[in-house]
């Protein structure tokens, strides 16, 4: 079958601290509320737990990559019918990873652990970043690629070489004092990778400062087309394959990068 659009909406959960339970009842009941249509949906980054930098605390809160996060998450998709991004508080062989899902419904899943740990805010003492480049995704006919949050700030990772993927996706816990950044880098990354770009970042607060939301989804030319719905902490786009393929074909740049 082929899918010349793809409906892709991002929630900002507001994620409760260090509390997986109801984290993952709270984004159940949300999902019930997001529209049938949708292909894709979007969670902020570490929904169920919080972006928590204690050593102590954060061993205890991770999973495995099987653990009840990821029943949930199989679950969801199957029963909704979407595939669900996001990233989530990882335990493997001793090592804690931020790493991100595709889940879709068919029950595959990919997962990708951050490359780039904000070590300002204390994950690199934490967490073990990843060594794998992003991966790619494909999903109803769309080439899907997964970052993460800090991720955003370094262009070359994140490097649409040959075009690989049609559509970036961002789950993130990004602060209001530097939303301008997230503004702008999102629309940054969208333009010089000539792709798509959907950001989700989470609402509400935690000791490391507040989080306003603002999500975006952002087209090949940096246009902003994520609209708001009836839910305030949930919005959509549909992103449409034509017009990418044909300014890809008329304006070329991906062919000159470094």
């Amino acid at each position: 079958m082929s899918y010349d659009s793809l409906r892709v909406a991002v929630v900002e959960h507001d994620v409760s601290w260090a509390d997986p339970g109801d984290n993952i009842l709270a984004v159940a009941d949300t999902l019930n509320r997001v529209d049938r249509r949708a292909d894709l949906v979007v969670l902020p980054e570490l929904f169920s737990t919080g972006f928590v930098t204690d050593v102590t605390q954060a061993h205890d809160l991770a999973e495995p990559s099987d653990g009840k996060t990821m029943d949930a998450l199989h679950r969801w998709a199957k029963f909704f019918g979407f595939a669900i991004a996001g990233s989530m508080l990882v335990k493997e062989d001793g090592n804690l990873y931020n790493r991100g899902f595709i889940v879709e419904p068919s029950g595959d899943h990919t997962f990708y652990d951050k490359r780039h740990l904000f070590t300002i805010g204390g994950e690199g003492r934490v967490y073990t970043r990843g060594e794998r480049e992003i991966p790619v995704v494909r999903f109803r006919g769309w080439d899907i690629a997964i970052a993460i949050c800090y991720d955003l700030r370094f262009p070359t990772w994140l490097l649409n070489r040959g075009c690989r993927y049609d559509l970036l996706v961002l789950p993130a816990n990004w602060p209001d004092s530097r939303i301008y950044a997230w503004r702008q880098l999102l629309i940054a990354r969208a333009i010089e990778n000539v792709a798509y770009v959907a950001g989700c970042n989470r609402q509400g607060s935690d000791d490391a400062g507040n989080y306003p939301g603002e999500s975006l989804i952002i087209d090949f030319k940096g246009n902003i087309i994520s609209q708001p719905s009836n839910r305030p902490n949930i919005r959509y786009a549909t992103l449409q394959k034509a017009p990418l393929l044909t300014f890809r074909e008329k304006f070329p740049v991906w062919k000159d990068f470094d």
